[in-house]
């Protein structure tokens, strides 16, 4: 199959436009709340292990219940997007998966964003 046929099975794929644009700027900021939350997560596992800041000694020993769910909200406003743009499994999973390594949500996120932003930019045309 060739690359313009490709591209043109991935736009016409996208069935409702408005919908998918509101997807992608829930997972952008999900994205970014997530990131930013696991760094505070990388930090309290630093004080509580790295300085054995254990318990009430350690400032953010509150925060990784609240990070779960944030990451939960994650992984539903990628699913949504995933499906939204008709994303295959393999994809989808990929994209959750760079909500768990520390400064990859970023990366996912601006790369997302720019082919997603693309393709609903030849999906309006």
């Amino acid at each position: 199959m060739s690359e313009r046929t490709n591209m043109s099975a991935e736009v016409t794929s996208i069935k409702d436009v408005e919908a998918a644009e509101k997807a992608l700027k829930i997972f952008k900021v999900m994205a970014f709340v997530v990131g930013i939350g696991l760094l505070l997560l990388v930090a309290e596992v630093v004080m509580s292990y790295g300085f054995d800041m254990k318990g009430d000694r350690n400032p953010l020993n509150w925060w990784p219940q609240p990070h779960g769910f944030i990451y939960m909200g994650y992984l539903a406003a990628t699913a949504n997007l995933g499906f939204k743009i008709r994303w295959g499994l393999g994809k989808m999973v990929l994209v959750m998966l760079a909500g768990v390594v520390p400064f990859l949500s970023f990366w996912a996120e601006r790369k997302v964003a720019a082919e997603v932003e693309g393709r609903l930019a030849a999906a309006r045309r």
